[in-house]
């Protein structure tokens, strides 16, 4: 049965007044891929010169790794649109990389030392050796296999008409961001609540190459199959457990989402909070640095999180700065594993799943969380993490246990409600179709992105990366195929040439040494 709150919201939002309010949701994609050669090794080569520069390009960037490229779409309606984006901007990449090819899993590839994971490059102005520095700092405290794994961001905002409904069904007087802003709160802790279903319906990283390990023991209890690929029976997205993106240190900081203040102060408190941990590692102040500062996070972009508040910055802005001054503007979902089985990373089918994931965690009833309760929806992600696919998990549910495929049963029931909702506001079958598609993984878990690429090792007894690999090959060669379908060669063309212009010039314009220069950043951050 749905629950009675989402109901009476549901049933409120239904009315003919408000009943279009949720049209007009807006998205924009984070893909990173691995730069990888045609043997299936990490490219070693620079950002592709054709494509841009990663500084200034806005859809065309790198990631962590020198090796790890990033394209961005920008904020749209259409969702099939912005995957059309997305398209485009990996074929016109790809036509710049010569043999090279795009590795289409989070986990990377064969890597044979650690030393082949080269540092992002961005030039030599200061925030460009700024940006370098920073990923030098994040080799040295967690080790360059971490800057090789690649994932998807999901970023979303509602729409005006939304917030204008959900402030007059609240009957809530405050002024209209802060409204907002609470709002995208509450959305946070119940998604953290309910994360867990996200991993388990589309974790796509079960295995990886034991080349990751570099040697190294783990207490996870992992198979072998093939020349060399560890696997978890029941895994789902190894890439967001203890060997993908960690940070032990991070574990101390009580960074909480039960207003905007609250969060800030968490997160500046972290980026001024010295590490015992990395205090013996020289800081910008050396003439050998190996990282920015000693603080437990140099910055605040190295506060891992599946799920940020966030706000367009300004120039110089830091991202709590742009959050104090303009309050949320949308969320960004960092918990998706890159899926394998399309040649964007995400489908479409993916982002209608989020859509109304999403609305239902808006919509449903957030307490407030406490630094407890926020420990455990982390246990009860790690479980999923490494053993999701077990039918017989159990789950931590407020003050009880829960089998897992009975909770899901539980969400899918509400998000079915909402699905319904979003289809009448939007004159679709698309969201229910959806859902009822996806309940089906709930009881059978061999549907799920997981366990159909463990079906796959299974049944070919080979290993993932021979699979991967033949996935790389085949997705270039149908973008080959395709033509271009949103942008064309030569609008990218002249936005490749505008971000070198635009890098020279942000070279030219420093006036101050880089130390200088971080002196100033650090003193207004």
């Amino acid at each position: 049965m749905i629950t009675t709150e989402l109901k009476t919201r549901l049933d409120t939002l239904s009315q003919p007044k408000h009943k279009h309010a949720i049209k007009g949701i807006k998205r924009g994609i984070e893909r990173e891929a691995l730069r990888i050669k045609a043997s299936g090794k990490i490219a070693q080569t620079s950002h592709p010169e054709g494509a841009g520069h990663p500084l200034t390009h806005n859809s065309i960037t790198t990631d962590f790794s020198e090796s790890l490229l990033e394209f961005i779409t920008p904020a749209g309606e259409n969702a099939e649109e912005t995957l059309a984006q997305l398209r485009d901007l990996q074929k016109f990449t790809l036509e710049h990389m010569g043999d090279e090819l795009l590795w289409p899993m989070s986990m990377p590839c064969f890597i044979n030392d650690e030393n082949d994971i080269a540092l992002a490059q961005f030039g030599n102005s200061n925030i460009g050796r700024m940006k370098t520095l920073y990923r030098e700092g994040l080799k040295n405290r967690y080790g360059s296999m971490m800057q090789a794994i690649a994932g998807v961001h999901f970023n979303m905002s509602f729409p005006d008409s939304l917030w204008q409904s959900l402030q007059e069904l609240h009957d809530d007087k405050q002024p209209k961001q802060a409204f907002i802003s609470e709002q995208y709160l509450g959305l946070i802790r119940n998604f953290k609540r309910e994360m867990w279903l996200v991993s388990y319906l589309f974790g796509a990283s079960p295995s990886l190459c034991s080349s990751f390990l570099q040697g190294n023991d783990s207490a996870l209890p992992f198979e072998k199959i093939g020349k060399g690929t560890l696997y978890l029976e029941h895994g789902t997205a190894l890439r967001l457990g203890d060997l993908g993106y960690t940070n032990s240190a991070q574990s101390s900081l009580k960074v909480t989402y039960n207003n905007l203040d609250e969060y800030i102060a968490g997160l500046r408190s972290a980026i001024h909070c010295h590490s015992d941990l990395y205090g013996e590692l020289t800081d910008y102040k050396s003439d050998n640095p190996k990282q920015l500062n000693k603080n437990i996070l140099q910055i605040e972009n190295e506060f891992y999180s599946p799920v940020r508040p966030k706000r367009n910055s300004e120039s110089g802005e830091t991202p709590s700065q742009a959050l104090a001054k303009g309050g949320i503007e949308y969320i960004e979902i960092r918990a998706l594993d890159v899926n394998p089985f399309a040649d964007t990373g995400i489908d479409i089918e993916q982002i209608r799943f989020l859509d109304v994931f999403l609305t239902y965690c808006l919509l449903k009833a957030s307490p407030e969380m406490d630094w407890d309760e926020q420990q455990l929806t982390q246990v009860n992600l790690q479980n999923v993490v490494n053993q999701g696919r077990n039918p017989d998990l159990v789950l931590k549910q407020a003050s009880h246990t829960v089998n897992i495929t009975k909770w899901a049963t539980q969400i899918f029931t509400d998000l079915a409600a909402v699905a319904k909702y979003m289809d009448s506001a939007c004159d679709t079958l698309d969201y229910s179709n959806t859902i009822a598609k996806l309940s089906a993984w709930v009881t059978d878990s061999s549907l799920t992105y997981s366990g159909r690429l463990i079906g796959l090792l299974k049944s070919e007894q080979q290993d993932a990366g021979v699979m991967a690999l033949s996935l790389a090959h085949t997705y270039k060669a149908a973008s080959k195929q395709q033509p271009y379908s949103v942008y064309n060669e030569q609008m990218l063309l002249n936005e490749a040439a505008k971000s070198k212009e635009k890098e020279q010039a942000v070279s030219n314009d420093d006036q101050l040494s880089f130390s200088a220069f971080l002196d100033d950043y650090f003193s207004k951050a």
